[in-house]
């Protein structure tokens, strides 16, 4: 593992197309880097659209669950007007301030992809109050281009389609990255990785992976996953808010960019499990690994639902910080991903023997 593998995955990761519940790049993607680079003893897709996948441990009783979603926030088209303009409604939390003027890509019927902008009113159009507000999403269009109907319908592209915002991937100074959907391909990214490196060393404990589905729209995948699985303890690999910007007192910023992965102590959907945090900082200490603690009580993931699974799992979360989340345009350094791998990895040697 090295800072180059972990941006060529990155990059790639981060290129599919994976709105919820339209995850089908993305876990072909993945459950292909699986079976061909023979990283399980099992793995499958469940009827949810999760990837599952098991790596017995040699001795151990535990069966330790690492959760990374596979999907991203986007758009559904719910309209085809006359002139070909499409009208849309979010799958996933938008942040209305940043839709206008973006590019899109759509996925058609057929498997094409084609490219949009989200326009309104123009504004020498409107007036000065109307141009103080927010736009609804509903006075919101996409163009792609088309000038009817008709044409729209024969490229397959219809109520239903699905899409999302569109930025490119690109490298910035100081191992900086770019992308879209790093909320969670970031923790797919760790997962993949953890999983390569796992191959190579025996583990005590039999450590269990759900590449799920749906999260942004209620964690669905990690219900039916964890389930499935029966972990008897959970870690959610996640991206999280990096606000470490201007107009921010420190007081407020949940996490810090080049600080190492961030564990979760208490989030809207979880309050952390106390020895499973003890067992992640007493390892990342014998191993000189950073660390930082994400404040309380900001987002929701899907530990909270893991740890609600069969009898209850004891669980937490370690995010990968991240600026620009939930928006076409994410920006993190490399360096906390691959922190996060070897976190990960301590956590599963557990040499510090934490119980």
């Amino acid at each position: 593992m090295n800072i180059e593998s972990i941006k060529e995955l990155q990059q790639n990761l981060s290129s599919l197309l994976g709105v919820s519940g339209y995850e089908e790049e993305v876990r072909n993607f993945i459950l292909d880097e699986i079976e061909k680079k023979e990283l399980a003893d099992k793995s499958w897709i469940d009827p949810l659209g999760n990837v599952l996948a098991i790596k017995e441990g040699a001795t151990g009783q535990d069966r330790i669950l690492l959760d990374a979603h596979i999907d991203e926030i986007g758009f559904m088209i719910s309209h085809i007007d006359k002139k070909g303009f499409l009208r849309f409604v979010p799958i996933g939390g938008w942040d209305n301030r940043i839709l206008l003027g973006q590019s899109v890509i759509l996925k058609s019927g057929d498997g094409q992809i084609f490219h949009g902008i989200i326009g309104s009113k123009p504004p020498h159009l409107t007036t000065v109050e109307e141009r103080k507000k927010v736009v609804d999403i509903l006075n919101m269009y996409i163009d792609i281009g088309m000038s009817s109907e008709e044409e729209v319908l024969k490229k397959q592209i219809n109520i239903g389609t699905i899409g999302t915002l569109f930025s490119p991937f690109a490298e910035f100074p100081n191992g900086m990255v770019r992308g879209k959907a790093f909320d969670d391909r970031s923790g797919c990214n760790v997962l993949l990785h953890t999983m390569m490196l796992l191959k190579e060393k025996e583990h005590t404990d039999t450590v269990l992976f759900n590449f799920a589905a749906q999260e942004e729209v209620g964690g669905y995948g990690a219900i039916t996953g964890s389930y499935s699985l029966k972990p008897t303890m959970a870690i959610a690999i996640e991206n999280t808010t990096a606000a470490d910007v201007p107009g921010i007192k420190d007081s407020e910023i949940p996490v810090y960019i080049g600080k190492g992965p961030a564990i979760t102590v208490a989030d809207k959907s979880i309050i952390s499990n106390p020895n499973v945090n003890r067992r992640l900082i007493k390892n990342a200490e014998l191993e000189n690994i950073p660390y930082q603690f994400k404040k309380p009580r900001y987002g929701m993931t899907d530990a909270g639902k893991i740890q609600a699974s069969r009898r209850g799992v004891p669980s937490t979360v370690v995010s990968v910080p991240c600026r620009y989340i939930h928006s076409p345009t994410s920006l993190l350094k490399l360096k906390d991903i691959l922190e996060t791998v070897r976190l990960v990895l301590a956590f599963i040697r557990n040499l510090a023997n934490v119980k």
